[in-house]
């Protein structure tokens, strides 16, 4: 077994998946601060008066997590996607009630880290969530792809191992479901 297996997270995480759900309670002081990045890196992009902060997202997200009754993580980098994942449910959830409740399209996420326009387009959380959806539907491993490289901030190699699938297979996939969401989300219609 590698280094990682060894370490507290991973011994943790390992409890977690084999029913102890004690272990996420522990879990959570030891990977808060890497939350907080995740979270913190949604939240940038977003409105500057946003009703949500760092802390009420990682909150959420971990509610969600423990709310879950048959979670398979397999490892740290895994784990950091999933959580990437409900953060990402968590904003959007929050988008649609807040358009629901004002009719009109409020939360903005920039795309600027897809380096595809030449100045900073902002896109609305929804429609980058239902795109990615549509992702998902047409090829669901380039939009796990996404979740994992843009929202959870992981590497190519993490993402490899994460997926199972090579470095290469990585960067050929996201490349082009950026290119696909940069086509979905400037469509003229959208």
């Amino acid at each position: 077994m590698g280094t990682e297996s060894a370490s507290p997270v991973s011994v943790l995480l390992h409890k977690w998946r084999s029913g102890d759900s004690s272990a996420l309670d522990r879990l959570l002081p030891l990977v808060y601060d890497e939350l907080r990045q995740i979270a913190r890196h949604y939240l940038k992009s977003e409105r500057a008066n946003h009703t949500l902060q760092c802390t009420a997202l990682v909150h959420e997200a971990y509610l969600r997590l423990s709310g879950q009754d048959s979670l398979h993580v397999e490892n740290r980098a895994h784990f950091f996607g999933i959580a990437a994942r409900l953060m990402r449910q968590v904003l959007v959830d929050h988008a649609r009630e807040r358009r629901a409740a004002k009719r009109a399209g409020g939360n903005q996420l920039t795309l600027e880290a897809f380096a595809l326009l030449p100045k900073a387009r902002e896109l609305d959380v929804v429609a980058l969530d239902d795109a990615l959806n549509e992702l998902a539907r047409l090829d669901e491993r380039q939009a796990r792809i996404v979740e994992l490289r843009f929202f959870a901030g992981l590497s190519n190699e993490d993402t490899s191992q994460v997926l199972n699938i090579s470095v290469a297979t990585v960067k050929r996939s996201w490349t082009t479901a950026r290119l696909w969401l940069h086509r979905e989300l400037t469509r003229p219609d959208r």
